[in-house]
């Protein structure tokens, strides 16, 4: 396999680019890559023309404008080339118009009451800085979704608004640094993708797994993950040749698939890129996702990418490795050798601790869901109190400077392994913390708390626009104040006053950091429905417009949406578990106890001492009853919160009623597994499940 050759051969770059676009045509396009100029209408027709060539020339036949609407999926509707003549033949045609705009139905998306059924149209617009590519014989454009009315319906435009805003924040610090030479900041995400894979045969006969990608169901296997034999241990055989496979398309596609591996759990893995834009690797995380899926498909296993699938291990997450770098390549979350030293480094850190301290409530939400808050708070996802580790270094110097003290700079460690063949280590200055939910690991911060079946636009729209205000403030401040070094130390000094209560370098897990974040006033959003309410804060609402990032009706929307599809996930898991409960689970143990019925009538008959299963007898037949009153109550609960039509309460109704109706029956449920004889129960269990691929 020829990596050099495969690698973006499906995708329209700067290579085909070249080649085929006139100079002119080629520089203007790039000008607004690099620099986030605007893009100039009259090359769309040359570069259409172009881009069709190339299609067809690969074996394309549709194009479609391929788009992020609010469903954590990609959506677009596939149109041929082909255009018939007057004489009865065909010919290939693809319009400049056809490249930069496209009309989807905009009311059929969810769209929180910004479109009505009879207010349908919308517009979906090329976005040139993405690049376009081919899959299954159609020409995919990535492109931005919006209203008829311009509101945003999607997650790329919010997410190229707050790019937007961020570079000329960033622009003015640097400006007033000296640096000339920069003409856009661009915040780089590296996006870590954890999965699970399963045998699709065993997945196919879950319920569970099929309508809902987790198990409601699943006693504990007799091992999961307890001797740690699974991480980064040998890869078996299907999965590897799965990981091929996904490299392979992955890498035709552009996306630079570096890093595979096993996680902690059994049939838990790991999929990590380079870093990219953060709009590009956005598009590249939703390409990802849809090819794991569908190379799982094709070599008869399946991928899970919900957040828990099953209870126990660990679950799934998806860690959002965000940095600043300018266009001529500078990092600006570098720290360099000497970080006491590199006052440029330091503003743009003191930037992202003030904002993430002020916005946490904004990063609480974009990481919420259904799914995650299974997940959140143990088995190697960090709690939902937002904090930072720095490590205790950059904390003792940013401490040292804003108490107007000579940094006391620790002297490097060198790591004695004692074997002479081995190398010396030199040590980091700081080790990782991972329970910290958003971690700075070196020239970057890992936000940890994504989960692994979300859409990164949102996590980046909230840190982008955070740390886009602060920068304002500073800009401002510097730039009024007679003493630029003076101001500097200023603005360090307010950051460890007012900001360090979110700095946590210890273990996030603990229940003494629960109590200690409380007495420093950091908020713990426990549950989505309680996140999903900093949407409509007023705070962060006039964030939002100050920044051009959201409307107010854009934030009302978003909130609406994600209280409904609260609301339908957990119903559609709710009404899943009461079909498996009365049409699988309750007649296989109604037929198990039968079949022990006749044993111990047989065995009595016989004469036989039947004592021990006539009290097995007893315990299934009280679990039985158990499940079946557990049945009528979730039955109850299901029914009550669907009667509310206010989306709030019945988001609220879904948490409070539902959701612990739910775990008491699949308490009873997972009981009787263990008791049940194996051929008897109805579906695969976690043991099939983790331990069969």
């Amino acid at each position: 396999m020829d990596i050099i050759e495969i690698f973006g051969s499906k995708v329209f770059g700067e290579t085909e680019m070249r080649q085929r676009l006139p100079k002119r045509v080629y520089d203007s396009l790039k000008h607004t890559n690099r620099e986030g100029a605007p893009l100039d209408p009259a090359i769309a027709e040359v570069v259409a023309g172009a881009m069709k060539d190339w299609a067809v020339e690969n074996g394309a036949t549709h194009y479609t404008h391929w788009f992020q609407p609010m469903t954590n999926i990609t959506a677009g509707k596939h149109d041929s080339f082909l255009t018939p003549t007057s004489d009865g033949s065909i010919i290939l045609e693809f319009s400049g118009k056809s490249l930069v705009v496209g009309e989807p139905d905009a009311s059929s998306f969810p769209n929180g009451g910004l479109r009505n059924t009879f207010e349908a149209r919308g517009y979906t617009a090329w976005d040139p800085t993405s690049p376009a590519f081919i899959r299954d014989h159609t020409l995919y454009i990535p492109t931005a979704f919006c209203a008829y009315t311009g509101e945003a319906l999607d997650m790329k435009t919010p997410l190229l608004r707050s790019m937007q805003t961020l570079s000329a924040e960033a622009l003015r610090i640097l400006h007033l640094f000296g640096n000339n030479t920069s003409h856009r900041v661009i915040p780089t995400v590296g996006a870590e993708q954890e999965y699970f894979l399963v045998d699709r045969n065993l997945y196919e006969k879950r319920l569970d797994l099929k309508i809902c990608g987790r198990t409601l169901f699943g006693a504990k296997p007799p091992k999961g993950q307890e001797l740690d034999d699974h991480y980064c241990g040998r890869i078996r055989l299907r999965v590897a040749e799965f990981m091929e496979k996904l490299d392979k398309e992955l890498w035709s596609l552009g996306v630079t698939s570096k890093t595979k591996h096993n996680e902690a759990a059994p049939a838990q893995h790991e999929l990590a890129p380079v870093f990219a834009s953060a709009n590009i690797a956005c598009d590249h995380n939703h390409l990802t996702m849809e090819m794991m899926r569908i190379t799982a498909k094709k070599l008869e296993l399946a991928c899970l990418l919900h957040e828990k699938p099953f209870a126990g291990v660990n679950g799934s997450g998806k860690h959002n490795n965000w940095s600043l770098s300018t266009d001529d390549g500078l990092n600006l979350l570098d720290p360099g050798k000497t970080p006491w030293e590199n006052v440029q480094f330091l503003t743009f850190l003191c930037a992202v601790i003030t904002a993430v301290h002020e916005y946490s409530d904004l990063l609480r939400l974009s990481a919420t869901s259904a799914g995650n808050d299974h997940r959140l708070g143990g088995y190697e996802a960090p709690p939902a109190i937002i904090s930072i580790f720095l490590g205790e270094q950059l904390t003792h110097i940013l401490t040292d400077i804003a108490n107007g003290k000579d940094v006391d700079v620790p002297a490097a460690v060198s790591l004695q392994m004692g074997v002479e063949t081995l190398p010396n280590l030199n040590r980091d200055e700081s080790d990782r913390n991972r329970t910290s939910p958003f971690a700075f690991t070196g020239n970057k911060f890992e936000f940890r708390m994504v989960g692994s079946s979300q859409s990164i636009a949102l996590a980046n729209v909230m840190l982008n626009a955070a740390v886009a205000d602060v920068l304002h403030n500073y800009a401002d401040r510097l730039a009024q104040s007679d003493d630029f070094d003076t101001e500097l130390k200023a603005i360090i000094s307010d950051t460890v006053r007012d900001h360090s209560a979110v700095i946590f370098n210890g273990n996030n897990y603990s229940a003494e950091w629960v109590e200690e974040a409380k007495r420093r006033g950091l908020p713990n959003l426990a549950n989505t429905v309680d996140a999903i309410e900093a949407m409509i804060d007023c705070k962060n609402i006039n964030l939002f417009e100050r920044t051009g990032i959201f409307s107010e009706s854009e934030c009302r929307s978003r909130y609406d949406i994600m209280l409904e599809n609260y609301c339908k996930v957990v119903s559609i898991e709710a009404a899943t578990m009461l079909e498996m409960a009365k049409r699988q689970i309750f007649p296989a143990c109604v037929k198990y106890a039968g079949d022990i019925a006749t044993s111990f009538n047989a065995m009595s008959t016989a004469g036989l001492g039947a004592a021990s299963v006539k009290k097995h007898l007893a315990l299934l037949d009280e679990l039985i009853g158990d499940i079946q009153d557990h049945i009528c109550a979730l039955e109850d609960a299901y029914a009550y919160a669907q009667g509310i039509a206010c989306h709030k309460d019945h988001a609220v109704a879904m948490r409070n009623c539902v959701l612990p109706a739910m775990d008491t029956l699949r308490a009873s449920c997972d009981r009787m597994e263990t008791i049940v004889d194996y051929d008897c129960w109805p579906m695969p269990t976690y043991t099939d499940l983790l331990h069969r691929v």
